[in-house]
């Protein structure tokens, strides 16, 4: 039996995780020497029960086995097992990544800017647009797109990299031998010529939506950073920038309105410390410290949305002083503290000003 044989076998187990697979991979020395192994030495390695070896002998996982072999050779499918060099870095680093990876495509990843865009399935139109946006501005980084193919967020993220000519991969919560959404199988061979799909599931595994789960880190852990556009409280995108938060990876939210059932769950992980205000690619750049020598133009003033009356005080006082305190700017603007504090929050979502240390503001 050869290696790949051997970790697909280790994977049919039932009650074998990810976890207990590497730790007996890395107690008894590869996947071949633990199928080898005599049960006695096995049972010794602490949080491996009986139940969880049950079956390495069984003749219908060993016919599985040959079957899930034969798809991989006949549809020239890559495997990327945990152990070798070629497995993705970032993934590699979290605890519960899978010991095999299953891929099609043109990818290349090592030594390449990495973000996940993720978010809800009902996207807005202002949420398409700040998508589109946002990866066209991130275009001189070359960054990799990363999202999971699913309808609304997902699809118009690795549209976006595919119109920049970025690559993109999408990963999949069920084996290569389908597609979900079917309606997305036009997207597929623009996403297998500018990158590719990622799976851990194989070609006989139920689609359940459980799976979405198990998709969801490998979405976080690719990336060096998960981006959530618009989401409800609950969701997919939420339980992936939580994963992200958890494999300490930077997360960014779009803000929005307060009473926007979309913007609700981007406001808590906000509100909460667990993302970054995301407003514009700068944010995004200045926070994974990226060389920002001249890649990202800086949005020139007169393009910016029209202001208000107030929105216009304040931005003429900050265009003469620069920046100063907000009790100055109260001040010589003549605006209530309750209001001015409001008017900021606007303009600094409309990427027009910025907060400083000590309750300072300046124009961007």
């Amino acid at each position: 039996m050869n290696s790949l044989k051997a970790l697909l076998t280790l994977k049919k187990m039932p009650h074998l995780g990810d976890i207990s697979i590497k730790k007996l991979i890395q107690t008894v020395g590869s996947a071949e020497e633990v199928l080898k192994e005599k049960k006695e030495h096995l049972l010794t390695i602490p949080g491996i029960g009986l139940h969880k070896i049950k079956g390495f002998n069984d003749p219908q996982v060993l016919k599985e086995v040959d079957d899930e072999f034969r798809f991989i050779e006949q549809e020239n499918i890559s495997c990327l097992s945990f152990e070798n060099d070629n497995y993705p870095y970032l993934l590699k680093q979290c605890i519960d990544s899978p010991v095999l990876l299953y891929t099609t495509g043109n990818y290349q990843l090592k030594n390449r800017k990495i973000l996940s865009i993720v978010g809800t399935r009902k996207i807005t139109k202002q949420g398409i647009q700040f998508c589109q946006d946002l990866v066209a501005a991130l275009k001189p980084y070359d960054p990799i797109i990363v999202s999971g193919f699913a309808y609304g967020t997902d699809i118009t993220a690795h549209k976006a990299a595919i119109d920049n000519e970025l690559q993109t991969i999408a990963c999949l919560g069920h084996g290569l031998n389908q597609i979900y959404p079917k309606t997305h199988k036009k997207y597929m061979l623009d996403v297998e010529a500018r990158g590719g799909f990622f799976t851990d599931f194989t070609s006989t595994d139920k689609f359940v939506p459980q799976n979405f789960l198990r998709r969801n880190r490998i979405v976080a852990g690719l990336s060096e950073a998960t981006i959530v556009i618009e989401s409800a409280l609950k969701g997919g995108s939420i339980t992936t920038a939580l994963m992200s938060n958890g494999y300490n990876r930077e997360v960014f939210a779009l803000a929005g309105r307060y009473n926007d059932s979309l913007s609700a769950g981007c406001n808590k992980l906000i509100k909460n410390n667990q993302a970054h205000l995301l407003t514009c690619a700068e944010d995004i750049v200045t926070n994974l410290n990226w060389d920002t020598s001249g890649k990202i133009e800086k949005p020139q003033l007169e393009l910016f949305t029209e202001l208000t009356n107030d929105e216009d005080k304040v931005f003429q006082y900050l265009k003469e002083h620069h920046n100063d305190h907000i009790d100055s700017i109260a001040i010589h603007c003549d605006l209530p503290m309750h209001m001015l504090s409001s008017i900021l929050l606007q303009m600094e979502l409309k990427n027009i000003i910025r907060p400083l240390p000590g309750k300072h503001f300046e124009l961007i």
